[in-house]
């Protein structure tokens, strides 16, 4: 008998030894986490400024007068941008005098000149109606809160012949235009010659639109 009760309580403890083994082998070491990635939509905004010109300083024109006008861009927005500058300038039929003042017949020409700086590249020209286009992208892509140097300084009023345009206005409209500078221009070439390729966007993008180009 006492045989016996000795084999039962080992069977006893190795059951339980047992049940313990098994358990063990159950038991996973475990840990969670994530990660919410955000994404904020950029904004390409600018500002077109003239520092120094005053219309007040204007109202008589003379032939050959030198006229402050400084047209510069400044991204006002939160991407990096190419920016242009858009150039309309009035043309007539008129007679003018060269610098020594010998008499230049009547011919088609443009009532004011200026001379840009280097820091824009011309990439369009064109006429509209009565005037002369040019555009003009900027060398370097303007970063946020950045502003580009002036396309020039100053324009000059052609030397016409007096009595041609007695109290007449004329007006030079300057427009900005901006795209974003990733992703539009391609990677090739000078900065100027990827705003000319990402100007053809702009061009295609607001056709008709509301900052189009213009005709």
């Amino acid at each position: 008998m006492k045989i016996k009760k000795r084999i039962v309580k080992t069977a006893v403890i190795c059951c339980a030894v047992s049940a313990l083994a098994a358990g063990g082998t159950m038991a996973y070491l475990t840990d969670y986490d994530k990660t919410v990635n955000e994404f904020t939509v950029g904004k390409v905004d600018i500002e077109l400024q003239e520092p120094n010109w005053k219309p007040e300083d204007n109202t008589k024109l003379e032939p050959s007068q030198q006229i402050r006008k400084d047209p510069q861009v400044k991204n006002t927005g939160v991407n990096d941008a190419f920016v242009y500058l858009e150039v309309s300038i009035p043309t007539a039929a008129v007679i003018t005098a060269d610098a020594a003042g010998n008499r230049i017949d009547k011919k088609n020409t443009e009532l004011f000149t200026f001379t840009k700086k280097a820091d824009w590249t011309q990439i369009e020209a064109k006429s509209s109606g009565q005037n002369k286009i040019y555009t003009f992208a900027y060398n370097k892509i303007l970063k946020s809160g950045q502003t580009s140097t002036t396309l020039f300084d100053t324009v000059t009023f052609a030397n016409i012949i007096e009595g041609q345009f007695d109290t007449r206005q004329f007006a030079i409209p300057v427009r900005a235009y901006a795209i974003q500078s990733v992703n539009t221009g391609g990677d090739a070439g000078t900065v100027a010659q990827q705003a000319a390729v990402a100007y053809q966007k702009y061009v295609q993008q607001n056709n008709g639109q509301p900052g189009g180009v213009t005709k």
